[in-house]
């Protein structure tokens, strides 16, 4: 990982490697986050509840197939040499899931292949994903990583914003009124009655994401062919099993995949449940919640790219820390507000009303977005401290095993605190315990940030553990 070891990439290089986030995210924005899961949940379902509860098993079994199987197949590419193969490979398999999800139509009968493709297409995308993460530190010297990182992760959420406001400003309209959120007709003769708008963003995510793709496979330098294959199966998993055992006596390594475990469950659980409790809490429609969406992914460009600078210049695990320790006051904020509160103190008369709640959960999710940004980015080029570069495509599925295991802790965590404050004994409206319940969140932020300490980055500090 030294900077005297790096070979110059020409900048059409490093933008090929660049454009896969903006590439990729759209499969979270549209995808996973604002417009097909909604959907699927209020209309393709039975009803809201078995919606959420299928697309937590469909989205649980892609990334259980993706715990179970990345660091494995991290190992045996890091004995055979090349990436985009792989980045290949599982681009197909999402794809094809995303392209399947245009055939999810409005209260289907039998939804085996809907739920397939949604398992298929979260374990391609996210697959090829931990791949070209891999890539990264071939492409730049050490110092340059941070900024690499996050310049990529803040052009990913431009891809992202601007392909929300393409299906919310002109594909996807509402049933009733047939108009989009700009007031247009849908393009392309979508019909609003059958939702061919909402179900348009699986085909649009895979189409955006074969173009955007394309300059990586073209244009960025991949590391040389090791061993023949066979060969290379069987050091990766004897590299795979020394790494494990020896992992706990790694402190730093180990620490940093616990520490992010932690902290990247809380902030999935962040993003999940923001809408639900601006829904709940604050009455929000769907109007909102989407302007909030497109806010969160304007903030989180800026973030990214705002921390990708910050950990060029004071190291990553600064920009992760003082993430954490803003994300936990958002939390702290949002707990605090309600359509008649602000940090817990009134602000409307009683039966009045006030905008204060409104803007103040606005600017948290602002802040959000770009805490939520340069933590992502700067978690990249601080896993990359953690191993020598020959490890690195293990250690980014070691990373995704981590994130994959305990995805299910902050949904649970939620569910049961929000039931057990909505129980008698305590009395609370259920606004209230709806406050109450995202709690968990701001516990699993401070687990992470406790053991931050532990957590070393080479390039910045003396490499005295890990």
């Amino acid at each position: 990982m030294d900077d005297d070891r790096h070979v110059p990439v020409p900048r059409r290089g490093i933008w090929g490697w660049m454009l896969f986030d903006w590439a990729q995210q759209p499969f979270h924005t549209l995808v996973i986050t604002f417009v097909f899961a909604p959907y699927f949940a209020a209309a393709v379902a039975p009803d809201a509840a078995r919606g959420q509860e299928l697309w937590g098993y469909a989205t649980g079994v892609g990334g259980l197939l993706i715990a179970l199987s990345s660091p494995v197949l991290g190992a045996i590419a890091d004995a055979s040499g090349p990436r985009k193969p792989w980045v290949l490979v599982f681009s197909v398999i999402g794809v094809v899931g995303c392209w399947c999800l245009w055939y999810a139509t409005p209260g289907m009968g039998d939804l085996t292949f809907v739920l397939i493709a949604i398992a298929v297409a979260v374990f391609g995308m996210e697959f090829a994903a931990v791949f070209n993460n891999a890539m990264m530190p071939d492409l730049v010297p050490r110092s340059q990583l941070g900024r690499l990182s996050g310049s990529a992760w803040g052009l990913g959420y431009v891809g992202g914003l601007i392909s929300l406001v393409l299906v919310l400003g002109f594909m996807s309209a509402s049933p009733e009124s047939g108009r989009t959120l700009l007031g247009f007709e849908p393009i392309l003769g979508l019909d609003p009655l059958s939702r061919e708008g909402d179900r348009a963003s699986g085909p649009l995510t895979a189409i955006w994401f074969l173009i955007f793709a394309l300059p990586m496979f073209l244009f960025t330098p991949d590391v040389p062919r090791k061993a023949a294959r066979s060969g290379a199966i069987g050091r990766g998993l004897a590299s795979l099993g020394a790494t494990l055992r020896r992992l706990p006596g790694e402190k730093s390594y180990f620490s940093y995949l616990m520490s992010s475990m932690f902290y990247r469950d809380a902030l999935n659980a962040l993003y999940a449940f923001g809408g639900i409790y601006a829904a709940g809490v604050l009455g929000w429609s769907i109007i909102q919640i989407g302007v909030f969406g497109i806010l969160a992914n304007i903030t989180g460009a800026v973030g990214a790219w705002l921390g990708g600078r910050a950990d060029q210049r004071y190291g990553p695990k600064t920009v992760v820390t003082w993430s954490i320790l803003i994300l936990i006051f958002c939390c702290v904020l949002v707990i605090s507000t309600t359509q008649t509160e602000v940090l817990f103190m009134p602000v409307a008369a009683a039966g009045g009303t006030s905008s204060l709640p409104d803007i103040v959960f606005y600017a948290a999710g602002a802040l959000i977005g770009s805490a939520g940004g340069a933590i992502q980015a700067a978690s990249r080029t601080l896993l990359v401290d953690q191993v020598d570069r020959d490890k690195v495509t293990e250690a980014f599925g070691l990373y995704a095993l981590s994130g994959k295991a305990t995805t299910f802790i902050g949904p649970l965590s939620i569910a049961f605190a929000t039931a057990f404050f909505a129980s008698e004994a305590f009395g609370l409206s259920a606004q209230d315990a709806q406050r109450l319940g995202v709690t968990p969140i701001i516990v699993l932020f401070a687990i992470g940030l406790a053991l931050l300490p532990l957590v070393k980055s080479r390039y910045y500090e003396p490499a005295t553990a890990g």
